[in-house]
C-alpha cells in the first residue's frame, strides 16, 4: 500500500536528519509536531544533494546531479518517486506548493561546488541564495502553511537567517573546504594569509544577517517560533566561539559546541519561550 511506502520515505529522511545533524534535529523537536516530516523531507534532499558534490569523489559527479535534477522533476510533476529521499521531498513541495524556482537555484548552487573552487562578490552571493537562503525559503513555506501574505512579509528575514548559517558554516569549515576540498568561498580573501582583518570583516557581516534574521524570528507563527529560535542560538552560540577564536585557530581547527552546552541553551531558550522572552 502506498501509505506504507510514504511512511518509509519519510522515515528516511528523518533518519538522514538524525545522523548528519544534531543540531537541526534538536531544532526540529522543537516545532510542531505536525510539521516534523516536512522539515526532514527538505533536509533530507538538500543533504542528498550536499553529499554528492562533498562527499562522492571519485565517482561521476556530474552525471549524478544531473540525475537527481531530471529525478526531482519528475517526482514533483508525477507526484511520486522510486526514491525514498526524494519521494518524502515531491508530498512536502506539493502540499505546501514550493515554487521550483527555489528547488532549481539550490540545484544550482550545488552544481557550482563542482567547477568553481573561489569566489568574487557576485558569485558568492549566488552561491549563499542557492545553497542556503532558499533553503529557509522552502521552509519558511511550510512554516506559513500556504499564507502568502504571512510569508512575504517573513521572506527577507528568512533569507539573512539561512545567509547567516551557512557563512558561521564556512567559517567553521574553512580547514575541511580548503585543504580537503580546494574550496574558498569567501570574496576577496587569500586564505593562505588568513588575517584578523578579513576574520573581523566577514564576521560583523554575519552580525548584521543575524540581528536582521532575529525580527523575523520573533514573528513567525507558534508552530515554528521556538524551533527556529533555538536553531538561531545554537549557530550564535557557534559563531560567538568563533569570534572568540584566533585566525589561526579558525584555519586549523573545526569550532564545535560540545553536546552537553547545546541542552544548555535548549533549556534557556525554552524558559525564555515559555516566558514569553522571544
Amino acid at each position: 500500500m502506498k501509505n506504507i511506502y510514504d511512511e518509509v520515505a519519510i522515515a528516511s529522511n528523518k533518519l538522514i536528519t538524525h545522523r548528519y545533524s544534531t543540531s537541526f534535529s534538536l531544532g526540529i523537536y522543537f516545532l510542531d509536531s505536525r510539521i516534523h516530516n516536512d522539515i526532514y523531507a527538505i533536509y533530507g534532499f538538500v543533504r542528498l544533494a550536499d553529499e554528492i558534490v562533498d562527499s562522492f569523489h571519485g565517482f561521476d559527479q556530474h552525471s549524478m546531479m544531473n540525475q537527481i535534477r531530471q529525478e526531482t522533476e519528475l517526482a514533483v510533476r508525477n507526484k511520486i518517486s522510486i526514491n525514498p529521499v526524494l519521494h518524502a521531498f515531491q508530498l512536502t513541495v506539493n502540499k505546501y506548493q514550493i515554487e521550483w524556482e527555489l528547488i532549481d537555484t539550490f540545484l544550482k548552487s550545488m552544481e557550482m561546488d563542482l567547477t568553481q573552487e573561489s569566489h568574487d562578490p557576485k558569485s558568492f552571493n549566488s552561491y549563499v541564495l542557492g545553497s542556503a537562503e532558499v533553503v529557509g525559503l522552502m521552509c519558511l513555506r511550510v512554516f506559513t502553511n500556504n499564507n502568502d501574505n504571512q510569508y512575504q512579509d517573513l521572506k527577507a528575514s528568512a533569507m539573512k537567517l539561512g545567509s547567516a548559517f551557512q557563512k558561521v558554516n564556512f567559517l567553521r569549515d574553512l580547514k575541511d573546504d580548503f585543504e580537503g576540498l580546494g574550496r574558498s568561498y569567501f570574496p576577496d580573501i587569500d586564505l593562505s594569509k588568513f588575517s584578523r582583518e578579513d576574520k573581523k570583516r566577514i564576521e560583523k557581516d554575519i552580525i548584521d544577517d543575524f540581528d536582521n534574521a532575529l525580527v523575523g524570528i520573533k514573528k513567525l507563527p507558534k508552530c515554528a517560533k521556538l524551533g527556529v529560535y533555538l536553531a538561531y542560538i545554537y549557530y550564535r552560540a557557534l559563531f560567538n566561539k568563533i569570534v572568540r577564536s584566533s585566525p589561526g585557530k579558525v584555519m586549523n581547527e573545526r569550532i564545535r559546541i560540545p553536546n552537553y552546552f547545546k541542552f544548555g541553551l535548549m533549556f534557556d531558550s525554552v524558559i525564555r519561550y515559555k516566558l514569553n522572552l522571544i
